[in-house]
């Protein structure tokens, strides 16, 4: 895997102006990942504040192991790629058990009109005509193999992700920080792979919210359909104006400094899910882990 990274130097200078290493960054301490947030956050905001710049905001995710790769739940659970429209098929086979059993209703197209929207398809279609997106954030949310990939606006948010469980085996976690667009939009290449925001205004699951979350899909346009792809073939192309992808590896053992850190900010179990399950697990990791 390629990530494209920058020592903490040439970060605030060469961030979106010039093709940056090629690197993971692992650190030492909480501390030292903190320090390189504030330098990302200030170098963005310069390059925003560039005339006619269409800079794109900085999404985060985490990972209890730091060996663990980009991929959505749509991969791991089926390999091979899946059409937009065999994916539908799924989806729409289980929307009215789902709505019955869970007491929810979501607007959608019928799954013809889905089908006939898939097939003018060329490439990744812009945020505001993406179909069904709540209940696909939905399924996200609660487990469904899903071809979203979800990101959060929030670098805490992300943080407790990375240090909510130890995995077992695992040396380090993993920060990932993503930026869609580093210079003047997106372009496509024809036949490639191509990565695709969903932003946060959409009506969703309160977890959606509590835990600012953004999306992003990959489609590839191939033999007259639009199949879901894999993110990981987009960052390997190391475009250095679009989808822009940094890895910092902070180790494990820093784990209740973290959780310390953010129990503070009222980040937990509870606050990012609101369940009966995230309020024991909040009471646990505080006696268990924060009381130490």
């Amino acid at each position: 895997m390629t990530v494209v990274f920058l020592s903490s130097m040439l970060l605030h200078v060469h961030l979106l102006a010039e093709k940056p290493e090629m690197q993971e960054q692992a650190l030492n301490t909480w501390e030292e990942f903190t320090d390189k947030l504030e330098v990302l956050y200030q170098d963005h905001a310069k390059k925003r504040r560039v005339p006619n710049a269409s800079i794109s905001s900085l999404l985060f995710r985490g990972h209890g192991d730091s060996t663990w790769k980009l991929k959505t739940t749509l991969e791991r659970a089926r390999p091979a790629q899946l059409s937009l429209i065999e994916y539908a098929g799924i989806f729409y086979k289980i929307q009215p058990k789902l709505e019955t059993l869970a007491g929810m209703k979501w607007e959608t197209p019928t799954f013809e009109d889905y089908a006939a929207w898939a097939k003018t398809l060329k490439s990744v279609p812009p945020v505001d005509e993406w179909r069904a997106v709540p209940y696909l954030a939905y399924l996200r949310h609660h487990g469904f193999p899903s071809p979203l990939l979800d990101w959060t606006k929030s670098p805490y948010v992300a943080a407790f992700f990375a240090f909510r469980q130890l995995v077992e085996g695992a040396t380090h976690a993993s920060i990932w920080t993503y930026l869609e667009s580093a210079n003047s939009g997106k372009d496509a290449t024809t036949g490639q792979p191509e990565i695709r925001g969903i932003g946060s205004r959409i009506a969703a699951h309160k977890r959606h919210f509590m835990q600012q979350s953004e999306y992003t899909v990959c489609t590839v346009n191939r033999d007259d359909d639009v199949f879901y792809a894999k993110h990981q073939d987009v960052f390997d192309r190391n475009n250095d104006e679009q989808d822009l992808l940094w890895k910092f590896n902070i180790p494990v053992s820093e784990r209740a400094k973290v959780l310390t850190h953010l129990s503070r900010m009222n980040i937990n179990a509870f606050s990012l899910f609101g369940s009966d399950d995230s309020l024991l697990e909040e009471m646990a990791t505080t006696e268990f882990v924060l009381a130490q």
